[in-house]
């Protein structure tokens, strides 16, 4: 085991640790398998006052072993509609997007992964970005041109989703 993977498992242990013992409001994480600290299943809470209010959406983040040098990723495994959710139910904001600048120049570095952001902080920024979709830089473009476009369309689908997604708990 290299230096580096053993730094990340010592430090994803520690924030595994620290959810358990003071959850944070609005989500929960564990290990999918004990014995893989580099897999968690999430649980996600639709936000209060937003059109996923009510809904239960799991997802898996996976963590390199150089975490926190680089990202995880987070994938809904619960069927998801937003503007900055792939199809395939891949997370695709900032923060989750490797450290440095930005080769389409649409992000500054700052707004990068950065090895201070942890899993409470990454899941905190999910949420709100539930809560505040940003359409300008779409990883579902149909998502976001409904959005815009047919505001009450949208709103079916995701309160639809959102239904279907407690329905299954």
């Amino acid at each position: 085991m290299s230096e580096v993977s053993g730094q990340s498992k010592l430090l994803l242990t520690r924030q595994l640790k620290e959810l358990t013992k003071r959850p944070v409001e609005g989500f929960s994480a564990g290990l999918v398998d004990d014995n893989n600290i580099y897999e968690w299943e999430i649980m996600i809470l639709g936000p209060h006052d937003t059109l996923y209010e009510g809904g239960f959406f799991r997802a898996l983040m996976t963590f390199p072993h150089d975490y926190p040098l680089m990202p995880p990723k987070l994938k809904f495994t619960t069927a998801m509609y937003h503007p900055n959710v792939y199809p395939n139910g891949e997370v695709c904001i900032s923060i989750l997007h490797p450290p440095g600048e930005d080769k389409y120049g649409y992000e500054k570095a700052s707004e990068r992964w950065s090895p201070v952001h942890t899993v409470e902080t990454i899941l905190i920024s999910v949420i709100s970005m539930l809560s505040s979709p940003n359409d300008e830089s779409p990883a579902n473009i149909e998502a976001a041109k409904e959005l815009r476009e047919n505001y009450p369309s949208f709103k079916k689908k995701v309160q639809r989703l959102a239904r279907r997604s407690a329905e299954e708990m």
